[in-house]
């Protein structure tokens, strides 16, 4: 299991929100800028980064500049997500030496977008969200419920071509008490899927259950900001468990 460091951008500042909500925003500009942040992630043994264009999600001026600055920096696999709303959107990106882009609001209201993205850059690029509350799926920042529930979102796009999906609890988001054990192991059950967690990882153990479910990755955010543990400590305690 891959342990994932988040980098979530609002106004160019890596920031950390709790579900969701951009007035809970907590500024973690003292660790440096996205770039140093990121830099230390690469240093600690991070070997792919969570990029959130928290901006984009909310229909503000994206950070796009800041992304590829990470990127370049970094040369790490990325994976971007945040109000990734068309096609040629998402080959700017892919273009642009981004490895993945992650998408919600887009994949459900026109899937068609999928196919054209797998048909240039095949299906490893492309990762769905699902972002669920109370067993529905939830689009546009969380704000949106789709008609979907989880198995049947995987059932969708999975006949699609998808491999990779994002499952994030959005109560549990930012919270640090935990992640959703119960939905991911379902999600993690369904046949020929891989499954990233996010969403409540608080402590070692977090990661260690999540392991042991089957998660392919898992999205560490406000855990390692706060200093619950650090990403060499995350690294090790998954290869151990």
């Amino acid at each position: 299991m891959q342990v994932i460091p988040a980098i979530d951008l609002m106004n160019g500042k890596v920031v950390r929100l709790s579900r969701g909500d951009p007035a809970t925003a907590k500024l973690y500009d003292y660790m440096g800028t996205p770039v140093e942040i990121a830099l230390k992630w690469k240093s600690q043994g991070a070997e792919r980064l969570h990029i959130i264009d928290l901006d984009a999600t909310f229909d503000k001026p994206n950070n796009l500049a800041v992304v590829a600055e990470i990127s370049k920096a970094t040369g790490l696999p990325i994976q971007v997500g945040g109000g990734i709303r068309t096609v040629e959107g998402i080959e700017a990106l892919l273009t642009s030496g981004i490895s993945y882009v992650i998408l919600g609001a887009l994949a459900f209201s026109d899937p068609t977008a999928i196919n054209r993205v797998q048909q240039k850059f095949g299906s490893a690029p492309v990762i769905v969200a699902l972002d669920n509350k109370d067993g529905k799926v939830m689009v546009a920042g969380w704000q949106t419920p789709t008609a979907f529930t989880m198995t049947e979102a995987l059932e969708k796009f999975s006949k699609l071509g998808v491999k990779t999906f994002l499952v994030t609890s959005i109560v549990k988001d930012g919270m640090l008490q935990g992640p959703d054990l119960e939905t991911l192991r379902q999600a993690c059950q369904y046949p020929n899927v891989n499954v990233i967690a996010a969403g409540g990882i608080g402590g070692l153990n977090d990661l260690v259950a999540l392991k042991r479910i089957g998660v392919e990755g898992a999205i560490v955010g406000k855990a390692l900001y706060e200093g619950r543990f650090t990403l060499e400590e995350a690294i090790k305690t998954v290869k151990g468990a």
